[in-house]
């Protein structure tokens, strides 16, 4: 039974669908990316979760990471002195998602004509620099998000505190979710948002907590 703080209306909800670009996601191209095996289970449940979403009048936005060029980049220190380091995960970071090539496509599964496109997302905070807080309240007028995405723990954290920050009400796809960081990260950063963010919750649980 899904508790009264969770209740979600359909009409003031939005999916907020984190960097789920063949950048992170598709294997053959993927510059930074999740474990293969783990690509095609998570596209389809969040296609799943999407599909249901769309029929019941929630939109998807999603934000894509996007630069112009390697330096933008490696404008982060952290971020350029890991681009060389073999025991980094996020190795050959300056080769990622950049403009014009087939990382910043967003997966086909997971899109649907409806859906709006929120780009050049530079840093882990989809807010940061974009319009997505302009979509979500003037355009859509959400006051709950859904949020979906890689990685758990970066752009899904940050994005997760940024939004509970503007006073969203937050929940986590947690099916729809997942990390290069690994299955303990992936789940301490779920354990992290349900203690200070938000709802960690299930495909099944989003749809009761929608009413469905």
């Amino acid at each position: 039974m899904v508790s009264p703080v969770v209740r979600l209306d359909p009409k003031t909800t939005a999916v907020v669908a984190i960097d789920m670009h063949r950048g992170h996601l598709d294997p053959s191209v993927a510059t930074l990316p999740l474990p293969a095996a783990r690509c095609g289970p998570l596209i389809k449940r969040a296609a799943g979760l999407f599909a249901d979403l769309r029929r019941l009048g929630v939109p998807v936005v999603h934000v894509v990471t996007e630069y112009r060029d390697p330096d933008e980049i490696a404008a982060n220190p952290f971020w350029k002195a890991a681009h060389d380091d073999p025991t980094k995960a996020r190795r050959g970071i300056l080769r990622h998602n950049l403009t014009g090539g087939p990382g910043v496509e967003v997966i086909p599964e997971l899109r649907d004509p409806r859906d709006l496109i929120v780009r050049g997302k530079k840093r882990y905070n989809s807010f940061q620099a974009t319009d997505l807080e302009f979509i979500l309240r003037r355009r859509l007028g959400v006051e709950a998000l859904i949020l979906a995405g890689v990685n758990t723990t970066t752009c899904v954290l940050c994005a997760g505190f940024e939004a509970t920050n503007r006073d969203f009400r937050v929940v986590i796809a947690a099916e729809a979710v997942d990390s290069m960081d690994g299955e303990e990260m992936h789940r301490f950063a779920l354990t992290l948002m349900a203690a200070a963010i938000g709802w960690p919750l299930s495909n099944t649980e989003i749809l009761l907590a929608l009413g469905a």
